[in-house]
């Protein structure tokens, strides 16, 4: 027997000694302390599973979306308003002379109260929301997802790009970073927070919907006064008061502000087409408010101009009816300094496409005064990118 062979032998010798004697000197209390031990070890195995199995499901659940959701919503608040309106009523005495001086029209006074959302910009309190929601309130109040109440001042608005900037007085505040939405993706997922029919004051928590991003440079007809050009098309379910909230992409970033839905005629609830602004055109915007209070529109062309309709598309072989023709050039005025001249035919502004009167109008309310513009003509068969300057509109 080799050395090692002795080794071993020894070990297995002193192994069954000592378990015996633990076994002669405790009975059958090894075998007790044994079963228990193995009862402790597979509790112990099976609370283990079961908290894995939890962990593994709420992992599977957790997505980028349900992330996204829980870090901006401290951000998005409710906004309701109130504003005192003039109405004048008209008696039916009213046309007769006698009666009108005491029965005639009367001047009163009317609270009207609406509400909206908004998003947290800064830490410091600045909140967008839309200039349809708080342009014109007499009192602005804000609601944030803690529960917290304040009114709040109104920084700036601009009706003609329904942005409205409003700000309380708090600091330390959750916000939602402005992302840029020239890199917005066709399909990507975007999430649409906000407060519709108020339902904000019943939680004090947004109400969340999902969607994607179904178009982008969207030029839409304008509405009371407010142009809506370049807008994202989602199919993220925007109602009555949604406006102002914010929609996000997956990384947490304000891509753009919920401002306008599609109806159905007859319907005044959601069909799957919703409308937001921009983020790049709200920094813009918000840029001014911040600095002026309101964006500087108070500019001239000298141009007169016309829309394309079929006789004017034959008459200069156009492709199409798209764009604007220039039917006159005022001497001295930006459009003669940039070289335009009658018959010129506007195809685009920038990087927008122009396809007629109303596009051409809308889109020139993206500038202020002062900036330089580019503007692509067809001239006979040549195209030409000319620059004009918005100059500032001289009082005569």
């Amino acid at each position: 027997m080799s050395k090692y062979q002795i080794i071993l032998s020894n070990i297995i010798i002193t192994t069954t000694i000592v378990a015996a004697f633990f076994y002669l000197s405790n009975g059958n209390s090894f075998i007790a302390d044994k079963e228990n031990v193995n009862e402790i070890r597979i509790d112990t195995i099976v609370i283990q599973s079961k908290e894995s199995i939890q962990n593994s499901i709420y992992e599977s659940r957790e997505t980028i979306i349900t992330k996204t959701v829980k870090n901006v919503s401290p951000a998005v608040v409710g906004i309701s308003v109130k504003e005192v309106r003039q109405y004048q009523y008209n008696s039916p005495f009213n046309n007769h002379p006698f009666w009108r001086k005491f029965f005639g029209s009367r001047i009163y006074n009317k609270e009207i109260s609406g509400l909206g959302s908004g998003a947290i910009i800064s830490s410091d309190g600045y909140i967008l929301t839309n200039d349809h929601v708080a342009g014109t309130a007499d009192e602005i109040t804000v609601t944030l997802s803690n529960g917290k109440h304040y009114i709040a001042e109104r920084i700036g608005t601009d009706l003609t790009s329904d942005i409205c900037l409003i700000k309380i007085d708090e600091t330390n505040l959750p916000y939602i970073p402005l992302g840029n939405s020239d890199e917005i993706l066709i399909g990507e997922w975007v999430v649409a927070l906000g407060n519709p029919f108020g339902l904000f004051d019943v939680s004090d928590k947004p109400t969340v919907t999902v969607g994607v991003i179904s178009a982008s440079g969207m030029n839409l007809s304008p509405v009371d006064h407010r142009y809506y050009i370049d807008m994202l098309q989602t199919d993220a379910s925007i109602n009555q008061g949604n406006s102002g909230g914010p929609l996000v992409n997956s990384m947490g970033e304000l891509i753009g502000m919920n401002t306008l839905i599609w109806t159905a005629q007859g319907s005044s609830g959601n069909v799957g087409v919703g409308f937001a602004i921009p983020s790049n055109k709200l920094n813009k915007v918000i840029g001014e408010l911040k600095e002026n209070g309101f964006f500087e529109r108070n500019y001239w062309t000298g141009l007169r101009i016309h829309s394309i309709d079929e006789g004017i598309a034959n008459y200069y072989k156009l492709p199409d009816t798209r764009g604007v023709i220039i039917t006159d050039v005022i001497p001295n005025s930006p459009a003669s300094a940039a070289k335009l001249e009658p018959g010129d035919i506007i195809r685009k502004i920038e990087d927008f496409d122009i396809d007629n009167y109303e596009t051409l109008k809308g889109v020139l309310q993206n500038y202020k005064t002062g900036e330089k513009i580019s503007i692509t003509i067809l001239r006979g068969n040549v195209s030409y990118i000319k620059q004009m300057v918005l100059e500032k509109r001289e009082s005569r």
